[in-house]
C-alpha cells in the first residue's frame, strides 16, 4: 500500500488541547499528528487522494454501529412479545376448542354405541366397536384438555386432594372425565 505524502503545516492549538492531545495519543499508542488526521477523517469525510489507516477506519465502523445500535428502536421487543402474547392466546383457544371437540366425539360414539346396544335383539350379527379409550396424557397435554395451563394444574394437584382433584378436572372436561395422577410413570389416567 503507499502511502500518502505529507504536508506539514504549522498552526496553534490552545495548550490544555494540545496536552489532552498527547495524552490521548500515549493512551491510544499513536501519535498525535494520527489522532489529528483522524478528526478531520472525521468531519471531513473521505478527500480523494487520503488514504486511511486502519485505526481511523475501525473508528469510522465503530460510529457507525453505534448509530445504528441507537436507531434500532427498542419497540420491536415490545411488539415481538405482543405477538407471542397473542399466538399463545390463540393455541390455548384452539387447543381447549380441540378439547371439546375431542369431547363431542366421544359423546357421540357412546350415543351410537348405545343406540346400537338397543337394537341389538333385532341385529343378532351387529359388528359393536369398542367405545374409544382415551389414552394417559402428560401434564401438557391435559392441561390444554382442560384449557388451562401446566403450572395452574401442578397446583390444583398440589393444592386439594386426590378426590378433590378429580372433581376439579371432572368440571373442566368436556367429556366430564375425572383424571387421576399416576406417581409411577408420572401421567394422568382417565377415570370415567
Amino acid at each position: 500500500m503507499p502511502r500518502t505524502e505529507r504536508e506539514s503545516i504549522n498552526f496553534k492549538l490552545p495548550k490544555p488541547l494540545t496536552n489532552a492531545l498527547r495524552k490521548a495519543a500515549r493512551e491510544r499508542n499513536t501519535s498525535a499528528t494520527d489522532l489529528v488526521i483522524q478528526g478531520l477523517h472525521h468531519i471531513l469525510g473521505d478527500v480523494p487522494g487520503t488514504e486511511m489507516s486502519v485505526e481511523v477506519r475501525l473508528y469510522q465502523l465503530e460510529e457507525e454501529f453505534f448509530r445504528f445500535q441507537e436507531s434500532i428502536p427498542a419497540s420491536t421487543n415490545n411488539q415481538q412479545e405482543n405477538r407471542l402474547t397473542n399466538v399463545e392466546a390463540k393455541l390455548e383457544e384452539l387447543s381447549h376448542k380441540m378439547a371439546r371437540f375431542e369431547g363431542a366425539l366421544i359423546q357421540m360414539q357412546n350415543s351410537i354405541n348405545a343406540s346400537r346396544s338397543r337394537k341389538s335383539s333385532s341385529y343378532p350379527y351387529q359388528y359393536n366397536s369398542p367405545s374409544p379409550q382415551l389414552e394417559p396424557h402428560n401434564q401438557e397435554k391435559l392441561a390444554m384438555r382442560l384449557g388451562t395451563n401446566k403450572s395452574a394444574l401442578e397446583e390444583k394437584r398440589a393444592a386439594l386432594s386426590q378426590k378433590d382433584f378429580e372433581l376439579w378436572t371432572q368440571e373442566r372436561d368436556l367429556g366430564k372425565y375425572s383424571w387421576r395422577f399416576n406417581d409411577k410413570d408420572q401421567l394422568y389416567h382417565p377415570i370415567k
